[in-house]
């Protein structure tokens, strides 16, 4: 993708294969390109939604994949998915194994059942040597064991939608990780978002719209889109007192280095 936006930008987290978005989705990602998103990486959250996410990714130049099965769909997993998922990671379009990991707030699984699955699938990324995008929600502490316990952080990978404290941020990253920031970023209460923005390195660093979640400030309560990840780069800049296009380019450096993709 090309365009004459200055901002070169990848969104490394959005659901594009949401209904949703299924009336006007040639219009957003013409919308993404008007704003300098020259990548987005469509997430799969289970079986059905990772092939979708495939097929938009063959369907739409800059568009890439990820195939999993998130926190929330964890007590539906079988090896049978799986196995048909390990089959979808040979597409050269499919960047990483995720969403995988915890949520703890929603407990839509079980936490045993969550735990589980989530090593067995980091197990199958690191068979497969794939990165893995991975979910934590107030459950920083047991994501962090069982990255340690277990093979597929050694391919490392993102933690999407990054909502620790700087301490925590450090902590992932010195296990291979990189930490994805939000359209939450821009939210004046964002406190501890913040200061991971300010404080960490910029090498460590993606952006993320998570949409049609999470939009920022000023479109906070609509349906976010990947256009929509140039706010989050002009507030990293903010808060580092820094060039949004330096932001930009460097977190897109960073991305196409996580997920392994050529940079455009």
């Amino acid at each position: 993708m090309s365009n004459a936006n200055p901002l070169q930008l990848v969104d490394s987290h959005c659901h594009l294969n949401l209904d949703v978005f299924a009336d006007d989705l040639t219009a957003v990602i013409d919308r993404a390109q008007a704003a300098g998103v020259e990548k987005m990486i469509v997430i799969g959250t289970e079986l059905a939604d990772s092939i979708r996410a495939l097929e938009l990714a063959h369907q739409y130049p800059g568009l890439y994949a990820t195939i999993g099965i998130h926190p929330h769909d964890s007590k539906n997993a079988d090896e049978t998915g799986y196995a048909r998922l390990k089959a979808l990671a040979d597409d050269p379009k499919v960047v990483a194994y995720g969403e995988i990991g915890l949520d703890f707030y929603r407990d839509h699984s079980s936490k045993a059942v969550q735990r589980r699955e989530f090593a067995r699938q980091l197990q199958i990324a690191g068979e497969l040597q794939l990165p893995v995008v991975i979910h934590d929600r107030e459950a920083h502490q047991e994501v962090y064991d069982i990255i340690r316990s277990e093979k597929g952080y050694r391919h490392g990978g993102v933690i999407h939608c990054f909502s620790a404290d700087y301490n925590w941020a450090r902590r992932f990253v010195d296990l291979g990780f990189a930490i994805s920031l939000p359209g939450t970023i821009t939210f004046p209460k964002s406190h501890v978002q913040k200061e991971v923005a300010a404080k960490l390195n910029l090498d460590d660093l993606l952006i993320e719209t998570d949409a049609p979640f999470l939009s920022p400030v000023p479109y906070r309560g609509k349906r976010n889109e990947p256009a929509h990840v140039s706010f989050v780069a002009q507030e990293i800049a903010r808060l580092r007192k820094t060039d949004p296009v330096a932001v930009a380019a460097a977190t897109s450096a960073n991305s196409c280095r996580v997920f392994a993709m050529a940079v455009s």
